[in-house]
């Protein structure tokens, strides 16, 4: 049998440029307008961000601890210039650490480079350029930078479209209390309900979890190479480390874990992420019970001018936001479970597979995100409702 010759795509220019068409991550291509709520905070630059922040908080903290002579106390206006540079961060100023890096190799060392860089001129600072990193391995950076990005992410961004999301379905949950319906267990006609209160079971569920959800506490570390603050005992042996770091690390809104390897545990975003992973196994439920009351009739989608139901049968409206919702849950799941088994895990005192792993925790949550306006976009399109 003969077969077609396969095209050769046409390549202009040596490699592709990032765009909409030829992004790899759907959510970075094609969904990006739902889900760019999340990059402040997801993203390579939201992490640079944090770093930045927490490298200029650590300095302020050791000028006010006094044993720390090298350390003195910043006048206001020193102090103001600190702040300014977390103030005024910007997009170009994430790509001159991307630049340093290229040269060190390391991305945490890139932003001391940097933040020396920034400072080298103001006479007071210029002196303590040294103590941007005193006493920290990378990971008391990263881990309270990564605390933080989940902080504003699922505050700014999650939350809010989860609290949307459980409002319209105790909306529909009112709206049809009084619609008469006959339930099916097994797949088979069994008892009458009502409609409203098959989705009041929904909100009830939902809203169950997300209050489980924001009662996980963030947590943070900064105790040095293996968790001892070894290096800071030699140099400051008559300081109270451990409370030290503990009013820091309260002070940057999270909550403190005094034991610890190299690492903070992560053990916090397995519960977290575990919890998004349940919020998504109700949801999953919801999208497939409302698809099967589309097909029985109970709501009726309408579509905008211009939209196309189906391809080939004009007289149907496809379900395909919650279709869109439920697959995209699936995938979010998917990373979500293996960041909640893998990322507790660490031999000995510290390997770096976690390092990795947690560039994807947006990849998890921006599934998440997208399956949340899905499922409000299909709720959004529903006209009326048929008496059973």
């Amino acid at each position: 049998m003969e077969t077609m010759p396969v095209p050769v795509m046409k390549m202009y220019g040596n490699e592709f440029e990032l765009s909409s068409l030829t992004a790899l991550s759907p959510l970075d291509g094609r969904y990006w307008s739902k889900v760019k709520d999340l990059a402040p905070y997801m993203s390579e630059y939201g992490l640079i961000y944090f770093r930045v922040f927490v490298k200029i908080k650590w300095l302020l903290k050791l000028s006010q601890i006094p044993q720390v002579t090298e350390v003195p106390s910043f006048s206001e206006e020193a102090q103001s210039y600190l702040q300014g540079v977390i103030d005024d961060f910007s997009m170009n100023d994430a790509l001159e650490i991307k630049n340093i890096e290229r040269v060190t190799n390391h991305d945490v060392k890139a932003v001391e480079y940097f933040l020396k860089q920034k400072y080298q001129s103001h006479p007071e600072i210029a002196e303590v350029l040294e103590f941007f990193h005193f006493a920290c391995t990378s990971e008391d950076i990263n881990n309270l930078a990564h605390a933080l990005m989940l902080k504003e992410a699922m505050n700014t961004a999650i939350f809010p479209v989860m609290d949307e999301l459980i409002k319209a379905i105790c909306n529909m949950a009112k709206d049809h209390a009084h619609i008469p319906m006959l339930s099916r267990t097994h797949g088979q006609p069994a008892s009458p309900t009502t409609l409203g209160k098959e989705m009041a079971v929904f909100a009830v569920r939902l809203s169950r979890e997300r209050r489980d959800m924001s009662q996980v506490e963030l947590m943070g570390k900064l105790a040095g190479a293996v968790g001892n603050y070894n290096a800071h005992l030699v140099a400051y042996p008559d300081v109270k480390w451990p409370q030290i770091a503990e009013d820091f690390v309260k002070s940057l809104g999270l909550s403190f874990n005094p034991y610890v390897t190299q690492i903070e545990t992560h053990d916090y975003m397995a519960k977290l992420f575990h919890s998004v992973i349940q919020f998504n196994n109700i949801l999953i439920d919801f999208d497939r019970d409302v698809w099967g009351y589309i097909s029985l009739g109970y709501f009726k989608q309408t579509t905008k001018a211009g939209e196309i139901g189906s391809s080939t049968m004009p007289h149907k409206v496809n379900p395909i936001d919650f279709e869109n919702s439920e697959g995209n849950l699936g995938v979010a799941n998917g990373g979500l479970s293996h960041l909640s088994i893998k990322l507790p895990i660490s031999r000995w005192q510290r390997d770096l597979t976690d390092s990795t792993v947690l560039r994807n925790v947006g990849v998890g949550l921006g599934h998440s995100i997208l399956a949340y306006k899905s499922t409000l976009q299909g709720i959004e399109s529903f006209r009326s409702m048929k008496l059973a």
